[in-house]
């Protein structure tokens, strides 16, 4: 589990294939204090195990399915990536709950300076769009974001200077693709309403006229 908050850059040194994957090596730009073998570390957004851990250095096995859903297997040696490690339970979650699990691919339809900040449209799946809620949370290549309005199958957010200077998120223009992460808590609900649906039970009093009445459905 992570929160979306960047811990700092890494930069890909190696990027190989292995057993219908791929085995990369990355370089982080900051110290991996206490490192573990095998533990959890987001890059741009995608949970990954870290192994190997050798200084700031470490490989990953990036599977087909995260080669398919995510935007790794568009690295290259030299690309530069968002890391997080995991989150602990004493931590600050200065984010929101993010599980590390890329839903899909979005792309930049827009990127245009509003004062000292910087406003982007993105556009997405329709059927990712319905969990994107203005106000909401979203993780855009692993950074915890809030969306600042959504339309149909486009939503906006505005990056703050800071955000710009240690992410990625400096470097995207018109016609990137990025890797998305939906709040996991809208699906817990349809899956939980579709239940209820399914069996005719509505014990818990939560309808979707309740969650319209309460902002949390358009």
């Amino acid at each position: 589990m992570f929160t979306g908050i960047i811990q700092g850059q890494g930069r890909v040194l190696e990027k190989r294939p292995a057993g219908g994957g791929m085995v990369f090596c990355v370089e982080a730009d900051f110290d991996l204090t206490d490192p573990e073998e095998g533990e959890s570390i987001a890059i741009n957004g995608a949970c990954m195990t870290a192994r190997e851990i050798n200084g700031r250095r470490f490989l990953v096995d990036v599977s087909p399915e995260s080669l398919a859903r995510t935007g790794l297997g568009a690295l290259s040696a030299g690309s530069v990536v968002n890391l997080e490690r995991a989150l602990r339970l004493a931590d600050r979650l200065g984010g929101h709950l993010v599980s590390g699990h890329v839903d899909a691919r979005g792309r930049v339809e827009e990127r245009r300076a509003a004062g000292d900040f910087t406003l982007f449209s993105f556009s997405l799946d329709a059927g990712l769009a319905k969990y994107v809620i203005e106000k909401g949370s979203i993780t855009i290549d692993g950074v915890s974001l809030t969306v600042n309005s959504c339309t149909g199958n486009r939503f906006s957010v505005s990056i703050i200077p800071h955000t710009l200077a240690v992410t990625t998120l400096g470097l995207l223009k018109q016609g990137d693709l990025v890797n998305l992460e939906v709040d996991i808590i809208g699906k817990y609900v349809e899956k939980m309403l579709a239940e209820q649906a399914a069996d005719g039970s509505s014990a818990s009093g939560i309808n979707p006229a309740f969650l319209a009445e309460h902002g949390f459905l358009k």
